[in-house]
């Protein structure tokens, strides 16, 4: 089951949480931080399923759905901090899917998706044959924990394959060192932004020709890292 799935969230972290399990289990994630922009792209997009926080600067999640209601069928699974039940009733009332409430874990989120796309039919189930992200002679399969550079298979460690992952999904996208953090806490508890610095060292040793003159994983002073070079 693979699906494009807009994800609504002003909480940067916690949305880049949500696109890398998205990718992590063979979606495909666009992701906004108010409401205004989620309209917009639920138009232009025709997104699967909108995964819609509550709590939304510009218009809040309620508008959203209300809008979206108003002209398509596109799932919601809506994010709400607030358990309050007037609140859950009111979001399910405007044509809510699903809801759930913060904190959860992401396993939880992605089987509340699974089980909202199932139900909506929406799914294309012919897309899940090829979930390999591809970028600059690089492609990383998320279900096999593989990665490949021009054919060849690279050793990564797990800290290492989430940051491919994230890069690869997004080339030319300049990451901050403090965004990369994001895929690599849970599997080292020591690590660190300058940690960052290290996995990226031992990445290029792995799929440059010549890491000390980075022709694929480039610095961008002052901001951070980029992958060179576009989807495949």
């Amino acid at each position: 089951m693979c699906a494009h799935v807009l994800v609504a969230e002003d909480d940067e972290m916690q949305a880049e949480l949500i696109r890398r399990s998205l990718l992590t289990e063979g979606h495909t994630a666009t992701v906004v931080h108010d409401g205004a922009a989620a309209i917009t792209a639920a138009r232009k997009l025709r997104p699967d399923l909108v995964v819609l926080d509550l709590m939304l600067p510009v218009i809040d999640g309620f508008g959203v759905c209300r809008a979206l209601r108003g002209e398509d069928d596109i799932p919601v699974l809506m994010l709400t901090a607030r358990s309050a039940e007037d609140d859950v009733l009111l979001g399910l009332e405007l044509g809510a899917d699903d809801y759930m409430t913060k904190p959860y874990s992401p396993r939880e989120l992605m089987a509340r998706i699974r089980t909202v796309l199932r139900r909506s039919g929406r799914t294309v189930e012919g897309r899940q044959e090829d979930t390999v992200v591809r970028a600059a002679g690089l492609s990383v399969d998320p279900a096999r924990h593989e990665v490949r550079c021009d054919g060849t298979p690279v050793d990564c460690t797990p800290a290492e394959f989430e940051i491919l992952l994230a890069m690869t999904a997004e080339p030319e996208r300049v990451f901050s060192r403090r965004q990369l953090l994001q895929y690599t806490r849970g599997l080292d508890r020591a690590s660190t932004e300058r940690a960052v610095d290290v996995h990226i060292m031992n990445l290029r040793k792995k799929i440059e020709a010549d890491p000390r003159r980075p022709a694929r994983l480039l610095t961008v002073f002052g901001v951070g890292y980029k992958l060179r070079g576009g989807r495949a």
